[in-house]
């Protein structure tokens, strides 16, 4: 099973730079895609539903902001909209799909923009971080997180301790959700290297993105019982319609 994320940071401007395409030549199950900025009632069918894809989606109720997706070969059993806290439900911020063993989400954390904000939806994803790892069902979140979480998943991260996403208290946060709460940050079971990123919040699109400091703040995060499903991750540096990379994940796995 292969599923990707991407935040397209855009969706209408990044088809315009070639995501349907991409999405043609991945061969990818589900595809979580974050930061529409744009409601889906205004979006053609080609966007809706790519070729061998059904296409699901969460509106921000804001106009040009937030909204998330999935795109899915195989039909989910259900569809979850939305968290239940009005922060992530009215910002468009989770939309779930559940398969028979598993439920894989697309997921977007506000940006920090607001730090308060930022903080108390926080502490309300973390209680239902809680009761997720509860559980008997799996799940696969995808998407932006808005924290780098280690040193070495951002560029001279010395300069930007107190940087909204790189700031103690949210790396705090994944601390807690990577260690008591259970969870697993899958692309670091499998590769430890840094300078991988998948945000560059200066991108020059004349430059090759290993040369440009960069943030890694894009996750695919599973639960304990998965980590033996984890067959490769990587970041395809290569998919440049948007200021973020896409993370592709491998699970050995079907739907």
């Amino acid at each position: 099973m292969k599923i990707a994320t991407i935040n397209v940071n855009g969706i209408r401007e990044a088809v315009g730079r070639g995501f349907l395409d991409w999405l043609a030549d991945q061969d990818a199950d589900v595809v979580c895609v974050q930061n529409l900025k744009a409601k889906s009632f205004e979006l053609d069918d080609s966007i809706l539903y790519p070729e061998g894809y059904e296409g699901y989606f969460l509106d921000a109720e804001q106009d040009g902001f937030s909204g998330v997706g999935l795109y899915c070969r195989k039909i989910p059993k259900a569809i979850m909209y939305g968290l239940g806290f009005p922060q992530c439900d009215h910002e468009g911020r989770f939309l779930q799909a559940d398969y028979d063993r598993f439920s894989i989400a697309s997921f977007l954390m506000p940006d920090g923009s607001d730090p308060n904000a930022k903080l108390t939806f926080m502490a309300q994803y973390q209680e239902y971080l809680a009761k997720m790892a509860r559980k008997r069902r799996e799940y696969i979140i995808c998407g932006t997180w808005h924290i780098a979480h280690k040193t070495i998943d951002l560029a001279n991260w010395a300069d930007h301790q107190t940087t909204p996403g790189f700031r103690p208290e949210e790396r705090a946060w994944m601390d807690q959700v990577f260690g008591p709460t259970g969870f697993i940050d899958t692309f670091r079971e499998i590769n430890r290297d840094a300078g991988e990123y998948t945000w560059w919040p200066a991108l020059d699109q004349d430059q090759p993105r290993s040369r440009q400091e960069g943030w890694r703040i894009d996750y695919q995060v599973v639960g304990p019982n998965f980590r033996r499903h984890v067959v490769d991750a990587w970041i395809d540096h290569d998919a440049t319609f948007s200021e973020f990379a896409p993370l592709i994940v491998e699970y050995d796995l079907t739907l």
